[in-house]
């Protein structure tokens, strides 16, 4: 056997050896698609079912908005988002009453306020429906300041509440530029435009200008929580407005909450309208699943397809003439 008739055997062999592969993956691409087809047609079954849609049967519901974690400028706990949120709950005409469920730290003044405003308008202005605030395990400074808006807050005895008092902070680079050589050089056209710079040395001048700013947005929340909470505050206590924390029953014993109560036992007793409608809009979990089978197996079969391409592709490198 010469040399050429080698040849011609061996590629023969490997052109069957890649049809071979391209059936199969084929195959596997079908498998895939149907696979895909079938758990699609499942989850959108399943998805037509939303338990936040479970209360629409009843004839009367209580609504619930949450405010979880950080507030600030985004799509969760923006002023935007909750105000948006806090309108569609008091128009519903089941809505017997509404509940602000807050579980957060705290943090933007400004979208504190703004959900603050909010939540006493709308109790302007659908009178007959109640405004209640339920703490998870934490209502803190921003936090606390949502709360003091609604017309009672509930706690559990475990919950904490408080912290009024304003924060900022930062960090100062002067040490360690000295230590390293390193020479700042900043350009302004303001006295103090550079405040705060934190490769400068503080002035105490700007210091004491900056801490002025923090007192004034600080009245600001004292005065929303002494309007919101009005005579059942002991504002006398000391340190309540320092910016600590108050444990759930002794922020019951100066007037930072009403009463011990879960979501639960608000709406059944207080609101009397035991069951309970999600108004904040997020995808259910069987959503969020569907999207990301999706895009996995999506890739999974563009990858397949990229391959065969590029398997045909080398075929003809190798055995074109």
């Amino acid at each position: 056997m010469d040399d050429k008739e080698l040849g011609l055997i061996l590629k023969d062999l490997m052109s069957e050896n890649l049809q071979e592969r391209k059936r199969t993956r084929r195959w596997g691409i079908f498998f895939k698609c149907l696979g895909f087809t079938y758990l699609a047609g499942t989850l959108a079954v399943f998805t037509l079912y939303d338990p936040k849609n479970e209360a629409d049967k009843y004839d009367s519901y209580t609504g619930v908005v949450t405010v979880r974690g950080e507030i600030k400028d985004d799509e969760n706990t923006g002023y935007l988002t909750i105000n948006k949120t806090l309108r569609k709950a008091f128009e519903d005409e089941k809505t017997k009453g509404v509940i602000v469920a807050i579980n957060s730290p705290g943090g933007s003044p400004v979208h504190s306020h703004q959900i603050y405003l909010e939540m006493q308008r709308l109790q302007k202005k659908y009178p007959e429906k109640p405004l209640y605030a339920v703490v998870g395990d934490l209502a803190a400074s921003g936090g606390y300041f949502i709360a003091a808006g609604a017309k009672a807050i509930y706690a559990d005895e475990t919950s904490l509440v408080g912290s009024i008092g304003v924060t900022a902070a930062g960090f100062g680079f002067v040490g360690a530029m000295e230590k390293l050589g390193v020479e700042r050089r900043n350009y302004t056209s303001g006295e103090h435009k550079s405040l705060l710079d934190p490769y400068s040395p503080q002035k105490p001048d700007e210091v004491e200008l900056w801490n002025d700013q923090l007192r004034l947005t600080h009245e600001k929340f004292i005065e929303a929580v002494k309007s919101g909470r009005g005579e059942r505050l002991r504002a006398d206590t000391p340190n309540l407005f320092s910016g600590l924390l108050w444990n759930a029953t002794e922020a019951r014993a100066i007037g930072l909450i009403d009463e011990f109560g879960s979501i639960e036992t608000v709406a059944r007793d207080v609101i009397q309208a035991e069951h309970l409608k999600e108004f904040n809009e997020e995808p259910n979990p069987l959503s969020r699943l569907a999207d990301r089978l999706g895009a996995s197996i999506g890739a999974g079969l563009a990858s397949g397809a990229m391959q065969s391409v590029q398997e045909a592709f080398n075929s003809q490198k190798v055995f074109g003439n």
